[in-house]
């Protein structure tokens, strides 16, 4: 006799709820982290974590204030239940800068302030008369010392977005340098004050170095990429099949994957929640995350350090460099990371001690999204380059070569040419081709940069529509004409895929600086 599988009861979807006790008494679906909430706790004092927007961060933080507050009712089932000690309760501290922008230094004052009086209200404690009111480490230092001595627990601190108000000046850095000052002053407390702490953790979206923001705190423990902790955030494989099980029926599983799967920071890959509830919600495939927030500042960055695009599926950095973000230093790679359009994909160790990060793309919504973006921060205009992609994708369905190479050249005539001589971007030599790649990636295709074959690398491979694309890549000024199909012939790239039974299409694709525009396009078709 077949065993049937209990079908679960279909809950609500907790969407845009921050916090334990609307979750738990509302009746909607929760993914329990709190296992691995009690063993950080259990494994150190002082933490950092570092993830993008809309990943969970004050879900996981106002999990933590729970637990340590002995809210026991709300862990029933949850792994909290049995592993946590509720007969200790400690007084939690709760600092947030995710509501609003602060835009000054006075309005910073008064932003952490408030934030104070509500923690002492909420704990019940009055505070000293004799420190000025815009002494805000004064302050903190005096809630964190009477929380302890009322209660007779040490205190436990918790610091939500802690970055925000330097992100949100961050395209004015005399402001934000006035904002990291301030928080450096309010965090600079944490240290004096270990002796009334019990617990610390503080999250946000990028990685300030210790020296910048938190000097003086050695042992803040920073866990962005500690592997135990790469799904701390976020939903699993296993999270969506189970706890989400109910919500599956009718959507493409495989296809779920794809779309928004793949977020890794050196352990087990996550979903971002945002997006997963909302599809449950919609059952449809759109970047729901992505168009919560346009990274104008990262577009244009990547512009004026004339990125290749096409290296964005495949980047390689130090630990250093990915986390090295401050206000007087943004470098590209780091962004990409913290932000959450770039993820690990794999980490070497070609000498000891020097480990070697791979990252890339985490889903087809990311680099679908973010290309398409890119192309706008490239000087293509929103309505031409969309129409070029609709097009693109008949062109390719047909295996159509000629159309192809039609498509492209109509479009590049098409940029004025004022934008050329205002804009460096098209002076690099990789500008033809990110366009080129970029149209493509923002369909979200199957797309590999840099393929790697026994005899050297294909610039671009597509696969769709039952057909194999190699593109190789030549500026004429730089090589001469002709020799762009010429390698993918003499280098026998197609060989790679002769197998697969489908038709390959060599196409060598040659642009020049001075005519702005494809000057070479040679094709060949195996059957």
């Amino acid at each position: 006799m077949n065993a049937t599988r209990a079908v679960l009861p279909r809950r609500k979807l907790p969407i845009g709820l921050q916090t334990l006790s609307e979750i738990r008494s509302g009746g909607c679906y929760y993914v329990d982290k709190t296992a691995q909430i009690i063993d950080l706790v259990d494994s150190g004092k002082c933490f950092f974590l570092s993830r993008p927007r809309r990943f969970g961060k004050s879900l996981l933080v106002d999990t933590m204030k729970a637990l340590f507050e002995g809210e026991q009712a709300l862990f029933t089932g949850l792994a909290a239940e049995t592993r946590w000690d509720w007969s200790r309760r400690h007084p939690v501290i709760r600092i947030s800068f995710g509501g609003g922008v602060v835009s000054s230094e006075a309005g910073l004052v008064q932003r952490i302030q408030h934030g104070l009086r509500g923690n002492f209200r909420a704990l019940g404690l009055a505070r000293a008369d004799d420190i000025p009111f815009d002494d805000v480490a004064g302050h903190l230092a005096d809630l964190i010392e009477r929380a302890h001595a009322a209660s007779g627990q040490q205190a436990v601190v918790l610091v939500d977005e802690y970055d925000k108000p330097i992100l949100d000046n961050i395209t004015e850095p005399a402001t934000a340098r006035l904002m990291r000052e301030g928080l450096r002053n309010l965090y600079s407390v944490l240290k004096e004050m270990d002796a009334h702490l019990k617990f610390v953790f503080l999250t946000g979206v990028s990685q300030f170095s210790k020296g910048s923001l938190f000097s003086g705190l050695n042992n803040l423990r920073d866990i962005t990429l500690d592997p135990h902790y790469s799904a701390l955030c976020g939903y699993t494989e296993h999270d969506v099949d189970t706890v989400f099980a109910p919500e599956l029926p009718g959507l493409d599983r495989e296809q779920i994957r794809r779309w928004y799967n793949g977020y890794n920071w050196g352990g087990t890959s996550v979903y971002n929640p945002f997006d997963v509830l909302l599809l449950f919600q919609n059952r449809q495939f759109q970047p729901y995350w992505f168009e919560t927030g346009t990274p104008t500042f990262l577009v244009r960055l990547l512009t004026e350090r004339g990125f290749h695009t096409p290296d964005l599926s495949r980047l390689h950095g130090s630990l250093t460099l990915l986390s090295s973000f401050d206000v007087d230093r943004i470098e590209p790679e780091a962004l990409l990371f913290q932000a959450g359009y770039l993820t690990l994909h794999g980490v070497t160790e070609p000498l000891p001690g020097q480990q070697v990060y791979t990252l890339g793309y985490p889903n087809r919504e990311v680099e679908a999204s973010l290309n398409a973006a890119l192309l706008y921060g490239h000087g293509v205009p929103e309505r031409p380059s969309f129409d070029t992609r609709i097009r693109l994708v008949e062109v390719l369905r047909q295996g159509d070569t000629a159309a192809l190479r039609e498509l492209f050249h109509a479009f590049f005539a098409s940029i004025p040419n004022d934008w050329y001589r205002n804009n460096p971007i098209a002076r690099f030599e990789g500008y033809w081709a990110s366009i080129f790649y970029s149209h493509f990636a923002a369909l979200g295709l199957d797309i590999v940069v840099e393929d790697a074959t026994n005899r050297g690398r294909i610039d671009m491979t597509v696969l769709f529509a039952g057909a194999v694309w190699l593109f190789e890549f030549k500026v004429v000024e730089l090589v001469p004409e002709g020799r762009a199909l010429a390698q993918i012939r003499s280098r026998g790239y197609a060989d790679k895929y002769r197998a697969r039974g489908e038709p390959i299409h060599l196409i060598g694709v040659e642009f020049s600086r001075t005519d702005r525009n494809i000057v070479g396009f040679e094709v060949e078709t195996l059957a």
